[in-house]
């Protein structure tokens, strides 16, 4: 049933129960797990032009990074795994990748910041919307 599951992070030191999940999941079936991060390119909109290079070349080598962490996380869980870095708005990149790419499962964290998003979250709240797989959403502030 999931041969294919997609793990987007923004940040690896946080998404250990995601990871966990994904795991759980992942390991019976056999399935590749594919990590993504997204440069958020809206982060460059109210910079000073001089600014954006260096902000955009910090932000993709803290995804690469990201990226780095959890495909060395899902290796040692003996899983196979593609990783991807990806420039610009993060649902669209994250539903993009998993329609192309024909996952069975998303597995994301939130971190539910504020009473708008208390119930999904600002990027995972879209994605279940959009994605034509089904998405799990992995709550990453509690205990």
């Amino acid at each position: 049933m999931y041969e294919r599951i997609l793990v987007p992070t923004d940040d690896a030191t946080e998404m250990e129960r995601v990871f966990e999940h994904a795991i759980e999941i992942a390991r019976p079936h056999g399935a590749t797990v594919h990590v993504v991060s997204v440069v958020d390119e809206r982060a460059f909109l109210t910079l000073d032009d001089d600014l954006v290079d260096d902000v955009a070349d910090q932000l993709r080598t803290q995804g690469e990074t990201a990226v780095q962490v959890a495909a060395d996380r899902f290796k040692e869980a003996d899983l196979e795994v593609e990783t991807a870095t990806l420039s610009g708005d993060p649902v669209d990149e994250i539903v993009r990748y998993a329609n192309e790419t024909g996952v069975d499962l998303v597995v994301m964290g939130t971190r539910r910041s504020n009473d708008n998003q208390a119930m999904l979250g600002s990027v995972s709240q879209p994605v279940t919307t959009r994605a034509n797989s089904p998405v799990l959403i992995v709550d990453i502030t509690s205990e």
